[in-house]
């Protein structure tokens, strides 16, 4: 027995054909490729991840993006051409400077809201004299008309210089189509897709990369400004700073953050509400910073596309934003003016029914209308009709041939002498315990919001000065 299984362990294995192994996959290689699965899925997944952190971030953020983004309309965009076509790189710091100052009294004015659960003008019914509060609207609807009327003009003057067709008709297509935007479309949707429009305003950051930019100069003539006690300077400095810090952007932020208490539901104003304090004012804090370092760093490619460009090629008169995107093409490419067009046209889609909208949520407020973007035009008429009147209003200053330059100056000082008082009323409405309960403002954003004012009123002061 052990002689046979010692001759059958003698005997040679039989070895299967390579061909037998077809088809099939070695233990290893298999572990191999199973390891590889796991770190692409592992990959994806983190990807997915990335991906959905930023849409939940993104669906944050509201208010605060909106109203940073709305700053830099097209009335703007032509004030911040003009700075960088005169003075190159001298007024870049002017964006640093006034990134705080924006800052804390937006953020002040959304903890208004979102405290009290009513906007600006409710909460000056409440705790001022009526012809304060009637002053401060009438100037702030007047000037919102004024610059509503130039921001629909500049957009058919941009849409005119990329396709063929009257002006007139396309003023009167943007008008129209953002009017209807805001009767039809509801809040919830509205915002979502204002939110979205902001990203037209990264075409100004592209301009940039189009031209030759002097990096350190621009560094210097960011971080040491260089200030010049002249008349021209000085003007500038007034309707950049003027055009930065406006009395629209308080009302809108403060009654954004209400229609967010009423359209969430759980949610209700932080003074019945304490419990939810701590996230919503870190919510406002974060918002508030992201909205506005957005509109600064916006504001501040545009002035150095413009610096870099048409400054640089003895190009100092620039009147309109249309007129700053034609003069980008032979300098900068044709790539660059389009990009130009398209942020000048996005930033008005933008802007437009924060214009008309803002001064009317203060008018339905103190007349006690219901004012609400979310509700149906027939369930808040008067509010609505509000807005209709201001968007019609502003479109047809373009027709009756007042010069837009001028309408844009007198909308500048209406803005810069109602900013003042109003801020200072703002203060003292946050800084109120009987206003805003426990939830009065820190100690740091009443000295940063009194230091705004005072430079307001600083500005205030030499709108007048400047043009004497």
């Amino acid at each position: 027995m052990r002689q046979l299984n010692r001759c059958q362990s003698d005997k040679p294995r039989r070895r299967w054909p390579l061909e037998a192994y077809a088809g099939q996959t070695p233990m290893r290689t298999q572990a191999a490729k199973t390891k590889t699965a796991f770190q692409s899925q592992g990959a994806a997944n983190g990807e997915q991840r990335i991906a959905s952190g930023f849409r939940s971030f993104f669906q944050k953020l509201g208010p605060g993006l909106v109203t940073g983004a709305s700053d830099d309309d097209p009335s703007g965009i032509g004030t911040y051409s003009q700075v960088g076509a005169q003075f190159g790189y001298g007024m870049l710091w002017t964006m640093v400077l006034s990134y705080p100052l924006m800052v804390a009294i937006q953020e002040i004015s959304a903890r208004i809201g979102r405290v009290t659960g009513v906007g600006i003008a409710a909460n000056l019914r409440k705790n001022s004299p009526k012809p304060l509060l009637y002053g401060v609207l009438f100037a702030v609807s007047v000037a919102n008309v004024f610059n509503l009327g130039a921001d629909i003009g500049a957009m058919g003057a941009a849409t005119q210089l990329v396709l063929p067709g009257k002006i007139s008709l396309f003023i009167v297509v943007f008008g129209v189509g953002s009017l209807a935007g805001v009767l039809v479309v509801p809040y919830s949707t509205y915002a979502k897709y204002l939110k979205w429009l902001t990203i037209s305003l990264f075409a100004y950051v592209g301009v940039v990369f189009f031209a030759h930019v002097s990096w350190p100069a621009v560094v210097r003539a960011t971080l040491r400004p260089h200030i010049q006690l002249t008349k021209g300077y000085l003007t500038a400095l007034v309707a950049v700073l003027g055009t930065t810090i406006s009395p629209y952007l308080f009302f809108w932020q403060a009654s954004q953050e209400v229609e967010e208490v009423r359209n969430n539901r759980g949610e209700k104003p932080l003074k019945r509400a304490p419990s939810q304090a701590q996230e919503q004012l870190r919510r406002i804090r974060v918002d508030t910073y992201l909205g506005m370092a957005f509109s600064n760093l916006v504001a501040f490619f545009i002035i150095l596309s413009a610096a870099a460009t048409l400054h640089a090629r003895g190009i100092t008169e620039i009147s309109t934003s249309a007129q700053a995107a034609k003069a980008l093409e032979p300098l900068a490419g044709r790539f660059a003016f389009l990009l130009f067009v398209c942020g000048i046209v996005g930033t008005g889609l933008l802007a437009v029914p924060v214009l008309a909208a803002s001064a009317c949520y203060g008018i339905g407020e103190a007349c006690r209308w219901k004012t609400s973007l979310e509700r149906k035009p027939w369930d808040a008429a008067r509010f609505y009709a509000a807005i209709t009147t201001a968007t019609l209003t502003g479109l047809s200053l373009n027709f009756m041939h007042i010069d837009p330059i001028k309408a844009l100056f007198w909308a500048a000082i209406l803005n810069g002498v109602v900013a003042a008082p109003l801020m200072a009323i703002i203060m003292i409405l946050a800084s109120s315990k009987k206003v805003m309960g426990q939830f009065v403002i820190s100690h740091r954003l009443k000295a940063m919001g009194w230091l705004a004012t005072s430079v307001m009123l600083c500005v205030c002061i030499g709108v007048f000065v400047t043009r004497k």
